[in-house]
């Protein structure tokens, strides 16, 4: 419900202008934010705050806005000029992220009767860039957005940064719990958890899979029964696991897992979790069927203990509210190489969200070679063609980097009746090769957030609130120009502290 979310509408000005010009230009930025605040595209509130004139008022909204939980970032407007010197305290106060909207009331001249009161109340084109000026100066990232404020484009751009503010916003209070550790002897899951709550404001709690097993087995057999009944009559659910099926009794304890997990995560806070297949003491079955449910309910997850993945799935999940389509655990497992229709299979063992089914999933049990448990219960399904992300984020040592990868679902080329997990097949732009290869430049992870919801600019102002690298690979990118890339980015980041 993003609607729970407010982005405060700030406009500044200065004395100077007399009282009649100030209640016009008060008179339209509320015209403005009433505007933005019914549009569509943008999904939060957009409140008006009362025009600013002096530093003091600047600091106050900034400061106000700090201190406010459902004021996620503010929108600011010079409808006339506001020397910029005022705006120093309050936005090296501010905590918030902030859109820079430059526009201007009216959408053309009144070419007959343009007058001086006129260029005198309308002097956004000058404001804008003094108020531009400082915040280069501070070096803030902000988002510029230039349009008139009626226009659908310049609407839907606003829209997408505050989808980001409300996943910013998110990040920064989220708690993941981690039952067990890392996967033994893998790098890219690993990660500073202390600089991860310093930048970006989550917290990882570790917790022995003892403390998720007591919470399992503590569920009633009543509940378990309400679950199942649930499960029967909104999947296709296999024969073998319906009542009185051979295999009933594994879907009974998939459902224990899940009220178990579930319980645990909504008593603790926690909007993001991870498992790990190598540390399963006491369970019976890998909680594949669980994860997914609990996925297509919002949390957050990542498998074999990565943290950064299921904090950035619950992010991106929160980004998505009201959207088609839908946000997943990903990982690339095994290509389709064809020349120029080379492909990505998409998978995981078993922890594929449903929201970003085709089909109505169906419910299977098979074996799972690893793990050394129970065979586990899982829903099985294929991902609508159409565009989709995939995003990474990976620890560098002196800052955490994303990395975004614009796809193409497409659909398969042949049924697979012999996998036993829930896939996607995509096509990597600008293709596998170039795509692939940028990606392992990179260092990106093998897990990602896969989402047919959220776009590669949302992702990209997310990035500058979090105040992490963003690298994008599209249909322009180029081997050669993608290693500059990375090579100027080293380089900032190496001296960006002396800045």
């Amino acid at each position: 419900m993003l609607k729970q979310f407010e982005v405060w509408f700030v406009t500044g000005s200065q004395h100077l202008y007399g009282p009649k010009t100030l209640e016009q230009v008060a008179a339209n930025s509320q015209a403005i934010a009433a505007a933005l605040n019914g549009a569509a595209s943008i999904p939060v509130k957009v409140v008006f705050k009362p025009v600013v004139k002096t530093a003091e008022e600047i600091l106050d909204v900034c400061v106000q806005a700090n201190s406010t939980p459902s004021c996620i970032g503010l929108i600011t407007w010079m409808h006339t000029f506001s020397p910029a010197k005022m705006w120093i305290a309050g936005l090296t106060s501010l905590q918030k992220p902030f859109l820079h909207l430059h526009t201007q009331y009216n959408k053309e001249l009144p070419w007959s009767e343009i007058d001086m009161d006129f260029m005198n109340l309308n002097q956004a084109a000058h404001g804008d860039r003094e108020f531009g000026f400082i915040g280069s100066r501070l070096r803030i990232q902000r988002k510029v957005v230039v349009g008139h404020w009626s226009d659908a484009a310049v609407q839907q751009k606003i829209g997408t940064w505050t989808r980001a503010a409300a996943g910013w916003h998110e990040l920064k209070g989220m708690k993941v719990a981690r039952f067990g550790d890392n996967m033994r002897n893998v790098a890219v899951t690993e990660g500073d958890k202390v600089e991860a709550q310093i930048r970006m404001g989550l917290t990882v709690h570790g917790f022995g899979i003892g403390d998720l097993v007591a919470s399992v087995n503590a569920v009633e057999a009543a509940d378990i029964d309400v679950l199942v009944a649930e499960i029967e009559k909104k999947y296709d659910v296999a024969s073998e696991l319906k009542e009185g099926g051979e295999r009933h009794d594994s879907l009974r304890e998939s459902a224990r897992i899940e009220l178990g997990m579930r319980a645990f995560l909504e008593k603790g806070g926690f909007k993001a979790f991870t498992t790990n297949f190598e540390d399963l003491h006491g369970m019976v079955q890998l909680p594949g069927f669980a994860v997914q449910r609990l996925m297509a309910d919002g949390y957050g997850f990542g498998g074999e203990g990565d943290w950064k993945t299921a904090a950035l799935v619950r992010a991106m999940k929160v980004m998505a509210t009201g959207l088609d389509g839908g946000t997943s655990f990903m990982e690339d497992y095994t290509y389709h190489f064809s020349g120029a229709g080379s492909k990505v299979l998409g998978a995981h063992m078993l922890e594929v969200c449903e929201s970003i089914a085709e089909q109505k999933p169906r419910v299977e049990i098979h074996k799972l070679g690893i793990g050394g448990k129970a065979d586990p219960v899982r829903s099985l399904f294929t991902v609508k063609p159409g565009s989709a992300i995939n995003a990474s984020i990976m620890d560098m040592g002196n800052r955490f980097r994303l990395v975004v990868n614009e796809v193409e679902v497409v659909p398969l080329d042949a049924p697979m009746p012999k996998l036993p997990v829930a896939s996607a097949l995509w096509v990597p732009k600008p293709n596998l090769e170039v795509g692939a290869g940028a990606w392992i430049l990179a260092g990106g992870a093998h897990h990602t957030s896969f989402s047919q919801s959220i776009t590669a600019d949302c992702m990209e102002d997310f990035a500058e609130m979090a105040g992490v690298e963003y690298l994008l690979i599209d249909d322009k990118t180029t081997i050669s120009e993608f290693k500059k890339e990375l090579k100027w980015n080293d380089v900032f980041y190496h001296l960006n502290k002396g800045f």
